[in-house]
C-alpha cells in the first residue's frame, strides 16, 4: 500500500481498511468523500454449451422476466 494513499479509515494497510469497513458504514464518512470519475470497459461474451432443454427454457424464462434480451 502506498504511504500517500488517501483513506477515510485512517488505516495503514489493506487488512486494516477491510477491518474498519467491516464495522463502519460509509454514511458516517459521506461528508469527507469527493467525487470520482472513471471509465469502465464492459465486454460481453457469448458462450455455447449443451444443456438439458427444460433447463434452457427455464433460464430463458427467468432472463426474459429480468429484462435480458433473448439472443438465440
Amino acid at each position: 500500500m502506498r504511504r500517500n494513499r488517501s483513506s477515510l479509515s485512517g488505516a495503514s494497510s489493506y487488512k486494516e481498511i477491510g477491518e474498519y469497513w467491516d464495522t463502519h458504514d460509509l454514511s458516517e464518512k459521506w461528508a469527507e468523500t469527493r467525487k470520482a470519475e472513471f471509465d469502465v470497459a464492459i465486454e460481453s461474451e457469448t458462450v455455447y454449451c449443451a444443456i438439458e432443454k427444460g433447463f434452457s427454457e427455464k433460464v430463458y424464462s427467468i432472463a426474459k422476466k429480468r429484462g435480458f434480451p433473448q439472443t438465440l
